[in-house]
């Protein structure tokens, strides 16, 4: 493996662990990621899409996301954002699919319509299934693919101390239920 390939494993999972603590989600819980391999490697988004860096970066998040659970002992959820080709669908497990009772869609992604990482998420779920909608608790976005869409609102943005992934731009949010009321509302 080489040393970019490294980098992008271990920022990926830096990066990962950060939104984890800083979102501190519920069980049960939902992050949706969107990435363009192609932006991590500094070309044009959907242009040279790479399995290679997708298993770095899946590699990195599965990491993080294991180390975290066993420090907390919660369930949680990843939803990959497929590319503007499948309308910005999302690959989650079947699992989350029942909890959240999504209507599921019949596609599978691939490197060139969908996007390497969902691609590779998909060869490593237990189960997984496409849908086309999500409202997810927090994200992570490398490469600037737009991951606004799939979030609750209110998105909070969450500052990354690692701001890319090789060339990628990286942003994080997580939620916070909405304020409501007037002047003389009371929140904690």
């Amino acid at each position: 493996m080489s040393e970019f390939n490294d980098s992008v494993i271990n920022n990926s999972r830096d990066i990962m662990l950060e939104l984890l603590y800083e979102a501190n989600l519920d069980d049960g819980e939902i992050i949706v990621i969107g990435c363009s391999t192609s932006e991590v490697m500094g070309e044009k988004i959907g242009s040279s899409s790479s399995w290679e860096i997708a298993e770095s970066i899946y590699e990195g998040i599965i990491s993080a996301i294991n180390s975290y659970l066993t420090d907390y002992q919660k369930q949680l959820f990843l939803a990959f954002q497929c590319c503007e080709h499948l309308n910005r669908a999302l690959l989650i497990e079947e699992k989350c699919l029942q909890q959240y009772n999504f209507e599921q869609v019949t596609v599978v992604p691939s490197p060139k319509a969908g996007g390497s990482l969902p691609s590779v998420a998909y060869t490593r779920f237990d189960s997984p299934v496409m849908i086309e909608r999500i409202t997810a608790h927090a994200g992570l976005d490398i490469g600037d693919t737009f991951i606004g869409m799939h979030l609750k609102p209110v998105a909070v943005p969450v500052r990354p101390s690692i701001q890319n992934i090789g060339s990628a731009h990286v942003t994080m949010a997580k939620t916070r239920p909405r304020l409501i009321g007037g002047n003389r509302a009371i929140y904690k």
